[in-house]
Order: C-alpha cells, then structure tokens, then sequence
C-alpha cells in the first residue's frame, strides 16, 4: 500500500470542488491555482473521476467540473479507487494466498491492515472534510 501525490492531489481537488462548485461549475484552472497543482495533470485526474461517475463536467465558456452526486456520498475511498490508488497492503496484491496460492507467515497481518485503512477510508466523506479535519481515530477496532 503507498497512497501517492496522484491519491492526494485527488481527494484535495475533490474537496476543493465540494467547498467552490455548489452553485457554478468551476474551471480546471480555478482548483489547480488553489490546490498548487498542474491544470494538466489535474485535467487528467478529473478526466478519470469523471469516468467513475464522481464528476460532471460542462463544455462552454462557463464551462467546468461539479460533483457527480452529494458531498455526503462521496467517500475518500471513493475518490482513490477512481484514480487507481490502491489500499492493499499485502505483498502478493491477492486475498487467497502469496506465492503458489500458499498465503505466506503475515499475510493475514497485511489483509487486516488493508481492512482497516478500506473501512477508515470508506468511512469518510467529502462533506466531512468539507467541514472540517477528520481525526485520527483514537482506536481501531477488528472489521
């Protein structure tokens, strides 16, 4: 599991929209100036959560990017699956076993840590952090 700047810069932009594009679309451009990101790579990030049904975009002068449903729909989760972030982190990438279909001493380790992080993830919404910094949780409890 490595949550990269692609990951990132993608929940960063997706809150940016959920804070900026309630009543207009807002342009590639606008995020990008805010969130110190490049229009080009952003454009590509949108292109790919527009794919996943979590924007909409608009042609035009007046033209951009929206939601593609409620803030309080779209998960983190959401939004680094879309982008092809992945959450595994087992070594083999696979839940049924390693090398030769065998799981190895601490595969179940790395699978539950993966539940963990899937379910923390999956647990918060852009209208959470729209509104303000998730904390950390204080435990974690067995999924």
């Amino acid at each position: 599991m490595r949550l990269t700047s692609r990951g990132r810069y993608a929940v960063s932009a997706m809150v940016d929209l959920a804070r900026h594009g309630a009543d207009e679309p807002v342009c590639v451009a606008a995020v990008a100036r805010r969130q110190g990101i490049s229009p080009a790579y952003l454009e590509r990030l949108f292109r790919q959560l527009r794919q996943q049904g979590l924007l909409h975009s608009t042609r035009g002068a007046r033209g951009g990017y929206r939601l593609g449903r409620g803030v309080a729909r779209i998960t983190v989760s959401d939004v680094l699956s879309a982008v092809g972030e992945s959450l595994d982190a087992t070594a083999c990438g696979s839940p049924d076993g390693c090398r030769d279909d065998e799981r190895c001493g601490t595969h179940g380790l790395w699978a539950g840590l993966t539940r963990h992080v899937e379910g923390y993830l999956g647990a918060i919404t852009l209208a959470e952090l729209d509104t303000q910094p998730v904390a950390a949780p204080t435990t974690l409890k067995s999924a």
